[in-house]
């Protein structure tokens, strides 16, 4: 199962809106097949194991499939693989987790188990759940899994008070910052990160064949259709306040506006999560300045913090959240490290809300 795993984060960048999923067919103790899912439309992880042991000429009846998601037991854009693997001959198939789409839920290994295989499941579950929170999370909860980036000096500063910021970290945070964008569907940002920084808002330190979709909260449709984060690929500008002639010039560029207000005359943020879980965004990556990382926070709409932090001070500068003062400690909002990890001379954590279910 460990192999498996390893199968499956070779589609970490590729697979979505689908799971990652890896399979390997062992007879013996020896692996005879091997494969992940394919970008979506393309064969399942188990349909690439038993194409991979027929190309080496080995006979699969009676071997045992581990792959780290209960096989699918429905016509999507493919055929269910859990009929595939019945057709094979598989003697046993041990899945790390139980899928929770509700058109699997079980019936895969259902099926399995009535054309007379042995199935189990649990093993491993916990990293099989890790390397698809995102999608777990679409299926349980109709949400994205939402993870907010910032990078900032050890007193929490991420830019000066002139808007100064690159570079504050490494070479080092800044590809493995590329590279946790490259995992995710979409990458959100706001109007005033657009306006202060230009940005591109897309994956070039690491190799990957396909873009995040950008996602631009722009209450007003303030964005100039000439900004580098509209280049290249069709976005997803969400308004509060129509401006139909604007959005014909958009809308002829390729891009969607999206009109989510809330009472306030803002875009409404958990309604915009809602509806980016309809659209299948599985992972959201936001990277933001600290007004709208604030609202995000205040809405409940974060699942994570990914920080990367410098060995480096700079004073009165701006913050990473806009938040609200406190008037009792009791009105702190909790985390909890998940995970801390050196990077040139910087640190990454990865911490979760404690409201948060993995």
């Amino acid at each position: 199962m460990t192999l498996a795993l390893e199968w499956a984060a070779k589609g970490l960048y590729t697979t979505s809106p689908n799971p990652r999923v890896g399979c390997v067919i062992v007879r013996d103790g020896v692996v005879i097949g091997a494969g992940h899912t394919q970008p979506a439309g393309q064969a399942h992880a188990e349909i690439q194991a038993l194409r991979d042991a027929e190309a080496r000429g080995k006979d699969v009846r009676g071997a045992t499939a581990y792959v780290t998601l209960e096989p699918c037991n429905h016509f999507g854009r493919t055929p269910p693989c859990s009929d595939a693997l019945v057709r094979a001959g598989l003697g046993r198939v041990v899945a790390a987790m139980v899928d929770p789409n509700p058109l699997v839920a079980g019936q895969g290994l259902a099926r399995l188990a009535a054309a007379g295989i042995a199935v189990s499941s649990g093993l491993h579950e916990a990293e099989a759940r890790e390397l698809n929170i995102g999608f777990l999370s679409r299926m349980q909860r109709g949400l994205p899994w939402v993870r907010l980036k910032t990078a900032a000096s050890l007193d929490g500063m991420t830019a000066l008070h002139n808007g100064a910021s690159q570079w504050i970290t490494g070479p080092e945070a800044r590809a493995d910052g590329h590279a946790w964008r490259a995992r995710a569907c979409a990458i959100l940002t706001g109007i005033g990160t657009v306006k202060a920084d230009d940005p591109q808002l897309n994956v070039r330190a690491v190799e990957t064949t396909r873009q995040p979709r950008r996602v631009i909260v722009d209450s007003r449709l303030e964005i100039d259709p000439a900004a580098r984060v509209l280049a290249g690929a069709a976005s997803w500008i969400v308004a509060a306040v129509p401006d139909p002639a604007k959005e014909a010039v958009l809308r002829a560029a390729g891009h969607e506006v999206i009109l989510l207000p809330n009472e306030s005359g803002k875009v409404d943020l958990p309604a915009l999560m809602r509806e980016l879980g309809r659209r299948d965004i599985n992972e959201l990556h936001v990277e933001a300045g600290a007004k709208l990382n604030g609202s995000m926070i205040r809405e409940g709409c974060v699942d994570e913090l990914l920080v990367y932090l410098a060995p480096t001070l700079l004073g009165e500068a701006q913050g990473m959240f806009a938040l609200p003062a406190l008037t009792s400690l009791d009105q702190q909002k909790r985390l909890r490290f998940h995970d801390i990890h050196p990077l040139g001379e910087d640190l990454r954590i990865l911490a979760r809300f404690t409201h948060t279910k993995e």
